[in-house]
């Protein structure tokens, strides 16, 4: 059974309900290396991956208030993987999940509604249907062969999905910096 990308109803009914604090990592935030030493028995090291990053810290204060996020993100799961959302009473909210088993072309996308983009260096999908205009995009960035961070974005009213598709690039551009 292939992974699919979450329904953006209920994303958009998580969005909606939720306002929290959780823990957040500082403006600025160093790129996370690509690989890290870990120490072994003898004098040699093996190298490992990295631990995949907090969905939550991938967006410092500096990075919520360039995205217009003026609320602190709540740590979530969504099919098992870890995710944190940001939501604007009134206005919008913004999921992070970071997919630790699926890389971008392990999620099943409808070829209609994605469209291949890159933010950074990094390969990108930007998702939304412009048909529907239900005021939903999703930038899923590719963070190397087995994962993938997901960046969904709802509008209250669920319109203007040109606006929502230019907050998801724009959380999608400051969250990028920080992945592995």
């Amino acid at each position: 059974m292939s992974p699919r990308l979450p329904g953006f109803g209920v994303l958009a009914a998580l969005v909606l309900l939720t306002v929290s604090a959780c823990g957040q990592g500082a403006a600025g935030q160093a790129r996370i290396p690509a690989t890290e030493k870990v120490a072994t028995g003898g004098s040699a090291a093996v190298t490992a991956p990295p631990a995949a990053p907090d969905p939550c810290a991938l967006l410092g204060p500096g990075d919520r208030s360039s995205a217009g996020l003026n609320v602190l993100g709540v740590p979530k799961e969504i099919n098992g993987a870890r995710a944190c959302d940001w939501t604007v009473p009134g206005t919008f909210g913004v999921t992070i999940t970071v997919d630790e088993r699926n890389g971008l072309a392990d999620l099943e996308v409808a070829r209609k509604t994605a469209t291949k983009t890159k933010v950074g260096d990094r390969d990108a999908l930007k998702v939304s249907d412009k048909k529907a205009a239900d005021g939903t995009c999703a930038v899923l960035l590719g963070m190397g062969e087995k994962a993938s961070v997901q960046i969904d974005v709802s509008n209250t009213n669920f319109t203007d999905t040109p606006l929502a598709c230019e907050r998801a690039m724009t959380v999608a551009g400051l969250a990028e910096p920080k992945l592995p």
